[in-house]
């Protein structure tokens, strides 16, 4: 990387890719696989199952919506992170990141190998794919995934549209065929729909049930705040991208449940392990494989988004000082490498004992919980800091919906029916002091870690990120350039005395310099070599 080149995220993204993006993430293998969870809560009756549907529509748009005032008030990668650290304070924050510096590798090697049994199966007819096989092939798609991420965001998006393309027609095959067989079917599938209420009604436990299996079959449509700063206009694209996605795929959910239950009956959808395969083998038998492709594609994009994204996540914290100072560097790309490497090497750790994600997966409980906090964030800040530029303003009625349905979601289960995960969750969260207090709020280690940091960096051939967000406005225009940017932020820390500036978004270059007044020339202690190409490596952005 020449010196005194800026580095940074570039804003690429637009109206277009972020819909696919947001299409990519919400869309699982959930729809194909095993859309049966919303039925089972609904003991088993139509009318209501499909009217929790579209609620669970309805109540994501709300989320969504509201959610997207973080990413357009801080258009900045990882906003999410930002916000809640900037309104709740930084043990909220790093609440939020060690929550997910576990449960989001968990969701990575789950997936990872229910696409490598997809994969394997044809070769194995009749019986269980080998554990061994499936575990290797796994790793092999993850490590291609993070390999994909490394070469940039425009290889990224590529992928993205080809993927949702492919999983988007087998979904809209599936739709139009179960409409047309409804429409010239026989009575009996018709009666399902004319006595769609007429069988029990379920409880308010089995509702929240019901809405949680809903809401987590619509779950992703965060990703754009945590993308934002790689956004074009992000004040404008974000809530099209949201309104656009969420009304298409709420069709798409309807549809593909209809036509499932204009084919099989509840009973027969309940004991099916694959519903899309179970459906076209009633249907067309000869295109089993069509749900196939459609399965391996709608997990490899979710892989590939949730990487991409989580990775900026990780990236904000570094730059705020909760994580290692590495994953606040990016390679020639644009890309957060050092923090996909984290997260698939964590992944790559969980795959092997497959049994421990089910239990890290018991966090993702903890999203709705999240959710709230971040709506009581939102007040917060609209009443500490009123004249604070808000692009784009959510009415106060969507964020008490949001607060009001996660409380909900978070406390019927709790107490109509109390697990042991939910004891698990509240342990797990609590375990994060134990890093928080001598890591970040006490700082011990600083001068051991950034040894390592130094000597990764020259390995992985990366430099600190400018923080884009300084030189381009909301709107997405320049207000000044990035050089202007990097000397204010140099000056600025300069001027300051206090330590806390080194977990500021350049203090990797503050790091580097305290080192150089030490050694003379050299930007790494030892490595004599380095500091005579020019100046230290550590200062290369």
């Amino acid at each position: 990387m020449k010196v005194g080149e800026s580095t940074q995220f570039q804003r690429v993204i637009g109206y277009f890719h972020g819909t696919i993006f947001l299409f990519s993430i919400i869309i699982g293998a959930g729809i194909f696989v095993a859309p049966k969870g919303v039925l089972k809560y609904s003991s088993l009756n139509v009318g209501v199952s499909l009217s929790i549907w579209a609620a669970c529509a309805v109540v994501s748009m709300l989320a969504a919506l509201s959610h997207a005032e973080l990413g357009t008030t801080f258009p900045r990668s990882g906003a999410q992170y930002y916000f809640l650290k900037r309104s709740l304070g930084p043990f909220i924050a790093f609440f939020y990141v060690w929550t997910n510096l576990f449960s989001t590798p968990a969701g990575i090697a789950a997936r990872g190998l229910l696409l490598a049994g997809y994969i394997m199966q044809p070769f194995y007819p009749g019986c269980f794919v080998p554990e061994m096989p499936k575990k290797c092939l796994a790793l092999a798609i993850l490590w291609c995934l993070g390999i994909l991420n490394a070469r940039g965001v425009k290889e990224v998006t590529w992928f993205q549209t080809v993927s949702t393309a492919v999983k988007m027609t087998v979904l809209g095959f599936i739709s139009v065929t179960g409409i047309v067989l409804l429409v010239r079917g026989r009575r009996e599938n018709l009666a399902r729909f004319e006595k769609a209420f007429d069988a029990d009604v379920p409880d308010a436990s089995q509702i929240a049930e019901a809405f949680l299996q809903g809401l987590f079959a619509y779950s992703g449509w965060g990703v754009l705040v945590r993308i934002a700063g790689e956004l074009k206009s992000p004040s404008e694209n974000i809530p099209k991208c949201v309104v656009t996605a969420l009304t298409l795929v709420a069709l798409i959910y309807l549809l593909v449940n209809v036509s499932y239950l204009a084919v099989l009956t509840p009973k027969e959808i309940m004991s099916s392990d694959a519903v899309a395969v179970t459906w076209m083998d009633r249907v067309i038998p000869s295109l089993q494989w069509a749900v196939s492709v459609g399965v391996s594609s709608s997990i490899v994009s979710s892989l590939n988004c949730t990487v991409f994204s989580t990775s900026r996540l990780w990236y904000m914290a570094s730059q705020e000082g909760q994580l290692p100072l590495i994953l606040s560097t990016l390679n020639i790309h644009s890309c957060p490498v050092a923090a996909v490497i984290q997260m698939l090497i964590f992944a790559s750790i969980l795959i092997i004992p497959s049994d421990l994600i089910l239990l890290i997966n018991y966090v993702g409980f903890t999203d709705w919980i999240q959710l709230g906090l971040m709506m009581v964030g939102l007040l917060k800040l609209r009443f500490q800091e009123p004249n604070l530029s808000r692009p784009y303003k959510v009415r106060l009625p969507f964020v008490f919906g949001t607060m009001a349905i996660s409380l909900f979601l978070v406390l019927t289960p709790i107490i109509k029916s109390p697990q042991i995960y939910h004891i698990y969750v509240i342990l797990f969260i609590l375990s994060g002091l134990l890093f928080y207090l001598p890591f970040v709020h006490f700082d011990l280690g600083s001068t051991y870690f950034n040894k390592i940091t130094c000597f990764l960096q020259l390995l992985l051939n990366v430099s600190p990120g400018d923080d884009i967000d300084e030189y381009i406005s909301t709107g997405g225009n320049t207000v000044s350039s990035p050089k202007d940017a990097s000397q204010r932020k140099t000056s600025q820390m300069t001027a300051s005395a206090d330590a806390t500036y080194r977990y500021k978004a350049g203090r990797l270059q503050a790091v580097t310099q305290t080192q150089e007044s030490q050694q003379g020339t050299s930007g790494c202690e030892g490595d004599k070599r380095a500091g005579s190409t020019g100046g230290s490596v550590l200062g290369d952005a």
